[in-house]
């Protein structure tokens, strides 16, 4: 299987609570909710291709309480519910000796590393990582991720939990798809090419 990492993302590249306003006011982010304004049939159509393409869910602690909370009891007639409710959802966390009750859960416990890497050794299509800032920080040291599906939001906040933080390693990507939504939305998706060299390349240097 394919680690997939789905995200929400302003032009400033924050991925801290795009749903609402009480989702993650860590570290006193007031902007929540940026996300709902800049949604549309074109970025709902995203999303649930990249769903119907997985077999799973990859999700650390915080995202997985946030959908936990919201999901099982969510409209039967919202697109997604069956979906996200059905398939497995594999959780990330150091606090949670168990999976909460929400049917399909799984707790991934001792090594982080290994133990994604050997669901990835699994057939099947792709593992979704959807939000869970922490844990994607952990996939790209270990060169976990086969792919980033990154949903570029045309707002600046100027504050919050960015995906792509400061200290990270120097990964090169490759745009493999591009479109753009009526709201201006850009969703990009990329693969790391593995090799720097690819860089130059691309830029005409």
């Amino acid at each position: 299987m394919r680690v997939i990492v789905s995200e929400f993302l302003t032009l400033d590249g924050v991925m801290q609570a795009p749903g609402g306003a009480d989702e993650d006011r860590s570290e006193g982010f007031e902007h929540g909710g940026w996300q709902g304004p800049y949604f549309d049939d074109a970025g709902g159509k995203a999303i649930f291709e990249g769903m119907a393409a997985s077999d799973g869910f990859l999700l650390g602690r915080k995202t997985y309480e946030i959908f936990a909370a919201f999901w099982p009891s969510a409209p039967a007639d919202d697109p997604l519910t069956e979906t996200i409710n059905s398939l497995p959802k594999y959780v990330v966390s150091k606090s949670l000796k168990e999976p909460l009750e929400w049917n399909n859960s799984h707790l991934i416990k001792g090594d982080v590393a290994e133990g994604i890497a050997q669901l990835k050794a699994q057939p099947g299509k792709d593992l979704q990582v959807i939000g869970s800032g922490d844990l994607v920080q952990t996939l790209m040291q270990h060169d976990l991720v086969d792919e980033y599906r990154l949903m570029v939001h045309p707002v600046v906040l100027g504050s919050g939990r960015r995906l792509f933080r400061d200290g990270s390693a120097t990964t090169p990507l490759r745009l493999v798809d591009t479109k753009t939504t009526s709201t201006g939305v850009l969703i990009l998706t990329y693969q790391p090419s593995g090799n720097a060299a690819d860089t130059s390349a691309t830029t005409g240097q």
